[in-house]
């Protein structure tokens, strides 16, 4: 029992995503796959760790 408003729910929103036209840039997502080496979110985060010395032996 309760079920039933659990996947008409379900099913409205499937159905909303499946038969709904969404707007998507195609750019945008070329860009974020490829990685766009001109935004400024393009930094090299191999430093991340280097200032990491594992864990200590004290205790």
């Amino acid at each position: 029992m309760g079920r039933g408003r659990a996947k008409a729910k379900q099913t409205k929103v499937a159905r909303d995503l499946k038969y709904r036209s969404h707007e998507t840039d195609f750019d945008a997502l070329a860009r974020e796959l490829h990685g766009d080496e001109s935004g400024s979110d393009a930094e090299d985060d191999s430093d991340d760790w280097a200032d990491y010395s594992g864990p200590s032996g004290r205790g």
